[in-house]
């Protein structure tokens, strides 16, 4: 049976700000520039999500875009369509994890991986912040 990779798109708008509360405002404006304004700045954010695994001669899909769909519609479009990453998403609160592309998409890999089908493996993930920044994820440690 061939193995193929399939990428669906998905688009969130969201907001977040770049800095550590145990920083100066001095510091964190040296190290994170603009990003670290205290409001913070929005994105329209694309998130390409890529799935491998064989090919099924029955219905020539590795699995069910429909069953895809509705996995990223719970694991990336509902917690972060709309949000304020730093105040709505507990991994990225002040003190945590700062809200990063990369860090985005580590954090959407494991929530997307643990829920794909038995025969389908996460290949990646790519969460694109503009037109000419994304960050991408293989799982690697």
């Amino acid at each position: 049976m061939p193995t193929a990779r399939l990428t669906r798109v998905v688009s969130f708008s969201a907001a977040h700000r770049y800095f550590r509360p145990e920083w100066s405002a001095s510091r964190n404006a040296e190290v994170f520039g603009r990003c670290a304004r205290e409001h913070g700045h929005g994105h329209n954010y694309r998130c390409y999500v890529t799935v491998a695994g064989p090919v099924a001669e029955d219905t020539g899909m590795l699995m069910d875009l429909a069953e895809l769909d509705a996995i990223l519609h719970e694991e990336v479009h509902q917690p972060l369509d709309h949000r304020h990453l730093n105040h709505d998403v507990p991994e990225f609160a002040p003190g945590r994890q700062i809200p990063t592309a990369e860090a985005l998409a580590v954090y959407l890999w494991r929530r997307v991986a643990s829920r794909l089908p038995d025969g389908v493996r996460l290949h990646s993930v790519r969460v694109q912040e503009d037109s000419d920044l994304y960050a991408e994820y293989h799982g690697e440690a």
